[in-house]
C-alpha cells in the first residue's frame, strides 16, 4: 500500500515540477524581453531549482518500478503454490488474500464459471462464497473481456472515466464500483478475478492495469495446472490402451489352459488361476501409479508364470539381476512386463527354449534396464523400423510398435530429456531392449 501511495505522490510531484518549470522559463523569457537583469536572474535560479528537484523525482519512477516489478514477483510466486491444483475454493481465498495488500481495492474475490470461490475484504457481501455469478460476472465470461462496473448511470460512470462498464448491478455485493477481470486457458474463461472499490476515483489506469496483470498472472497459472492435468490424463488413457492391447492377447489363451488344467491337473490350475487373479488386480490397480521396480517385476513373472502354464515350463527361461537399491525406486507401471511380452509372442522358436534375461543397473545418474532374448531376433531393416515406432508420438501401429511406443512415451515423460529405448537385434540370435531412466538412480543422501 505505500508503494502504491508513493506512486501517485510521485505523479503529482512530476506534474508540480512541469508546471514549475514552465512558469520559471515564461518569467525568465519575459524578463529577457523587458530587459530586466534581476528578474531574468532569479527565474533563471528557480529554473535550476526545479529541474534539480525534477531530476529528483524522476528518479522516483524507476524505484518504484523495480518495487513493482518485485512485488509482481512475489505474488507470481506465492499464488503459484494455490493455483497447482486449479480453481478450487481453498486456493482460491489463499490468493485473494495475497492479492489484496497488493491493490487500493476494498475487497477481491474469486469465481469459476458458475460461482463464487472466494471473497475476502473489509465487509462480507450478501453474496458469499457459493452464491452463483451476477449477470455483470456472468457477461464477462461470455465476452471474456475485462470490464468495470458500477451502481450508479452510464453517464456517471463515463464522467468519471472509467471506460466501458457493463450493465448496472445490485448493491448487494457490497461496493459501489469495481473491476472484473476474466481468467482464461486455452483461450476461453473459466474464472473471474473481481476487484471492489468504495468510489470511482479510486478505479485509474494503475488499478486497471494491475487488475488487468493479476488476471494475466493467474490465467498462465491455471493454464499450466490445465497443461499438467491434461498430460496426466493421457498417460492414465494411454495405460488403458496398453492393458487393453495386453488382455486380450493372451486372456482366452490362458483360460483355455487353466480349463484344460482342471482335467490333467486340478492343483495347478487352482495355483494358476490365484497368479491370474492377481496379475489382472494387479494390472487394474497400476494404472494410476508410479510402483517400485520389484513391483513392476514380480507382475512380469505372473505373466510368465501364466505363459509358462500354455506353452510348457521348460519353454521359457527367465533370470533377473538388479544393481542393489534399484528395487526400490519408482517406475510407471507396464514398463518391463509390454517387452518381456513381446519377446514371448516373437521371438520364440517353434522348438527349444527361449531365454528372457532382466538386467537393471546405473549408468552415472541414469538407470539402465535392458530385457535380452535368444530367440528369432529381426534384421537391421525391423528394428530400425520398430526404433522409429517407438519415436513417433502419433504412431498407431498394432502390436510390438505399440507397446514399445508407449513405454517410450511415459519413460520421457516421467524422466526427461536424455530418457528413451534403444533396440539391438541380431537376425537368428536375438534382441536386447534397453530402457534408459534419465536421472532416476537412487543417492546416498
Amino acid at each position: 500500500m505505500r508503494t502504491l501511495i508513493a506512486e501517485k505522490l510521485s505523479r503529482w510531484a512530476s506534474v508540480l515540477v512541469a508546471t514549475a518549470i514552465s512558469a520559471t522559463l515564461a518569467l525568465m523569457s519575459w524578463g529577457i524581453a523587458v530587459g530586466n537583469l534581476w528578474m531574468s536572474m532569479t527565474a533563471g535560479a528557480l529554473l535550476a531549482l526545479a529541474i534539480v528537484f525534477g531530476g529528483t523525482v524522476v528518479l522516483v519512477p524507476d524505484d518504484l518500478r523495480s518495487q513493482a516489478t518485485e512485488r509482481t514477483m512475489r505474488v507470481a510466486t506465492s499464488t503459484l503454490e494455490h493455483m497447482r491444483d486449479g480453481l478450487t475454493p481453498e486456493g482460491c481465498n489463499a490468493v485473494c488474500q495475497l492479492i489484496l495488500p497488493e491493490t487500493e481495492a476494498r475487497a477481491v474475490a474469486l469465481t469459476d464459471t458458475q460461482c463464487v470461490l472466494a471473497y475476502v475484504g473489509e465487509q462480507a457481501p450478501n453474496l458469499p462464497p457459493g452464491s452463483p455469478n451476477t449477470e455483470p460476472t456472468m457477461e464477462v465470461l461470455e465476452s471474456g473481456r475485462m470490464e468495470t462496473f458500477t451502481t450508479r448511470s452510464m453517464q456517471n460512470i463515463a464522467r468519471e472515466g472509467l471506460g466501458d462498464a457493463d450493465q448496472v448491478i445490485s448493491p448487494n455485493e457490497g461496493y459501489p464500483v469495481g473491476i472484473i477481470a476474466p481468467l482464461i486457458v486455452a483461450e476461453k474463461a473459466v474464472g473471474t478475478l473481481k476487484l471492489y472499490y468504495r468510489n470511482g476515483q479510486q478505479v485509474d489506469r494503475t488499478q486497471l492495469t494491475i487488475a488487468r496483470g493479476l488476471a494475466s498472472l493467474l490465467s498462465a497459472q491455471l493454464s499450466s495446472y490445465e497443461l499438467d492435468r491434461q498430460a496426466e490424463l493421457t498417460a492414465r488413457a494411454e495405460v488403458k490402451a496398453l492393458q487393453a492391447q495386453i488382455n486380450p492377447h493372451f486372456l482366452f489363451n490362458a483360460l483355455n489352459t487353466m480349463a484344460a488344467l482342471t482335467r490333467t491337473d486340478p492343483a495347478k490350475a487352482r495355483d494358476l488361476l490365484r497368479e491370474f487373479s492377481l496379475f489382472y488386480r494387479r494390472t487394474l490397480e497400476s494404472s494410476d501409479s508410479l510402483i517400485t521396480l520389484d513391483q513392476e517385476l514380480e507382475q512380469t513373472r505372473r505373466y510368465l508364470t501364466i505363459e509358462k502354464a500354455r506353452f510348457g515350463e521348460d519353454r521359457i527361461v527367465e533370470s533377473e539381476y538388479l544393481e542393489e537399491g534399484l528395487g526400490d525406486i519408482m517406475v510407471p507401471s507396464f514398463l518391463v512386463q509390454p517387452i518381456v511380452e513381446n519377446s514371448v509372442r516373437h521371438a520364440m522358436r517353434d522348438e527349444g527354449p527361449l531365454h528372457i534375461d532382466v538386467h537393471a543397473t546405473t549408468d552415472g545418474s541414469d538407470v539402465l534396464i535392458a530385457v535380452a532374448d535368444d530367440g528369432l531376433g529381426m534384421d537391421d531393416d525391423v528394428a530400425e523400423m520398430l526404433q522409429q515406432q517407438a519415436q513417433l508420438a502419433n504412431n498407431r501401429e498394432e502390436g510390438t510398435g505399440i507397446a514399445l511406443r508407449n513405454v517410450a512415451e511415459r519413460i520421457e515423460r516421467f524422466y526427461g530429456k536424455g530418457s528413451g529405448i534403444e533396440i539391438m537385434s541380431k537376425l537368428g540370435e536375438g534382441t536386447v531392449v534397453m530402457l534408459r531412466l534419465a536421472d532416476a538412480a537412487p543417492t546416498n543422501d
